[in-house]
């Protein structure tokens, strides 16, 4: 087994997880979020979930185009369909975690964008792009083109995520359009490796 993503039980397990933290941020959001809340935990308006979600697409096509471009596209690696159920769930758990916790806030602008620039870039860094771990393997460092392509890519979706939450028209800072751009993304990259032919079918 090459990615413990291609296990059903494993990304059904973290789907659940995911789905869990989700509802207790959702739950927060509706009781109006508070001190105890999780960060973020607000609604916002369609425009801006439109919006957000939009601009990650168009960082995707960007992607895929340059992807094609520099003949990226065959170096990329086989997933089993259950790793959409990780992705999936990444959109909630990730945002939480990054665009909610991994923040510095109430310090200044100069502040708030170093941290973000910090965090973007661990972001990317937590991505299994540069390096590789399977069980038959241990880790592997991975310094190619295509591994610094990619890490890019996720770098300016983590910038862009952070953005959304907070840009003027969010004014509650709420993850939600974090949420639904980290989802328009991973299910945009499911889309585009399904029709190139990258996802296996079978169980």
């Amino acid at each position: 087994m090459k990615n413990m993503q291609d296990n059903p039980l494993y990304s059904i397990l973290i789907f659940l997880v995911g789905a869990f933290f989700f509802r207790m941020w959702l739950g927060d959001a509706r009781r109006g979020g508070g001190a105890r809340s999780f960060p973020g935990a607000s609604f916002a308006g369609l425009p801006i979930l439109i919006f957000g979600s939009l601009g990650a697409l168009l960082i995707l096509a960007v992607e895929t185009v340059l992807e094609c471009r520099l003949g990226f596209a065959g170096e990329q690696s086989e997933v089993k369909f259950w790793a959409v159920f990780v992705w999936i769930s990444a959109a909630a758990t990730e945002e939480i975690i990054f665009r909610g916790y991994i923040v510095i806030q109430n310090r200044g602008r100069a502040a708030l964008y170093a941290g973000i620039f910090a965090a973007s870039v661990l972001f990317a860094l937590c991505h299994p792009f540069l390096w590789d771990y399977t069980v038959e393997k241990g880790l592997q460092i991975n310094l190619t083109a295509k591994a610094f392509f990619s890490t890019a890519f996720i770098f300016a979706n983590s910038v862009w995520f952070y953005f959304l939450r907070f840009n003027r028209h969010n004014k509650t800072q709420s993850l939600l359009p974090c949420m639904a751009a980290h989802a328009a993304y991973n299910i945009g990259v499911f889309a585009v490796k399904a029709f190139q032919g990258f996802v296996v079918w079978d169980l």
